[in-house]
């Protein structure tokens, strides 16, 4: 799914199944002129994931990277703190459930605790966060980098070619881990949350760093992307789409530079404009002439 990065990876790595599936089927529909055509529409599956024998939660997933999947959300959840904890991530799509064993077990009051605070987010197929991260937002400190005007048109561009199953089937999101100008990880999924968190198991398991990173997603940028990048250490958050008003406001207050509506030359910097260095922009219309055209919502 993508090439190893310089980090720190863990001695102990937890045995995975190898349970990935096709990510569209085909089906037959009928078009505008009442003729019948073989289409293709992205696959949806329930995995409901066990933690220590324990049901936690039911993800919606094309099942595309279904272990980085769980391990991402796990982690994102702080339901485990260390990779070396976890012994085994097991996938089992007959009964559509996936087995997380630990080596000690989880304490259960804690996981009590933690998932005592639900809240139901605005994530695509309705995300859910577990425990007070909240509170512990404060203690992330995020790097300061500067990105150029022209590394977002390249990056742009680059990712036009890789979203695949949107154009096979339509109805998924895309995200993309990306350094400098090239793009290390893309995974496509039917929830934005989920593709984020398969990009944050990615990590966990090979010990990838965050700092030198930019985040790009074809989703908005709600509350939930803002907390789930700035967990992986990603100081810059880049999208297609729109901006949340509690998204923009977690980006101010824990310093993710917030980039959207970017698709061609446009973008709105909506946090964290001294970052970023206009260095290719494009020509403006002159005063009585049209402007460039820009397609509906940007």
């Amino acid at each position: 799914m993508a090439e190893k990065q310089a980090g720190t990876v863990s001695s102990r790595r937890p045995q995975l199944s190898r349970a990935a599936l096709d990510i569209t089927v085909a089906v037959t529909c009928t078009d505008e002129y009442g003729q019948a055509r073989e289409v293709h529409v992205s696959a949806e599956r329930p995995l409901t994931l066990y933690l220590d024998k324990r049901e936690v939660v039911t993800l919606m997933t094309m099942g595309c990277a279904p272990e980085l999947l769980v391990l991402g959300w796990i982690k994102n959840q702080q339901l485990v703190e260390q990779l070396e904890a976890i012994q085994a991530v097991q996938v089992d799509w007959e009964t559509g459930s996936v087995a997380v064993t630990t080596v000690a077990g989880v304490h259960a009051p804690e996981l009590d605790r933690k998932l005592a605070h639900k809240t139901v987010t605005t994530g695509c197929g309705q995300g859910t966060m577990y425990g007070n991260l909240m509170e512990q937002l404060e203690q992330l400190h995020l790097p300061r980098p500067r990105i150029r005007q022209s590394r977002i048109y390249t990056l742009l561009n680059a990712l036009t070619d890789h979203n695949e199953i949107y154009r096979r089937a339509g109805a998924v999101h895309g995200c993309a881990l990306c350094q400098g100008t090239r793009i290390r990880v893309f995974v496509e999924d039917v929830g934005r949350h989920n593709a984020v968190d398969a990009i944050a198991g990615h990590m966990w398991l090979e010990g990838v760093d965050g700092a030198d990173k930019i985040f790009y997603t074809t989703g908005r940028l709600t509350s939930e992307m803002v907390i789930k990048v700035a967990q992986m250490g990603i100081p810059i958050l880049l999208s297609r789409s729109g901006v949340t008003q509690m998204g923009l406001e977690l980006a101010q207050k824990l310093g993710v530079v917030l980039i959207a509506r970017a698709k061609g030359k446009h973008f709105l910097v909506y946090h964290g404009r001294e970052q970023v260095e206009f260095d290719a922009m494009p020509v403006q219309a002159q005063p009585g002439l049209p402007e460039p055209h820009r397609s509906h919502g940007e």
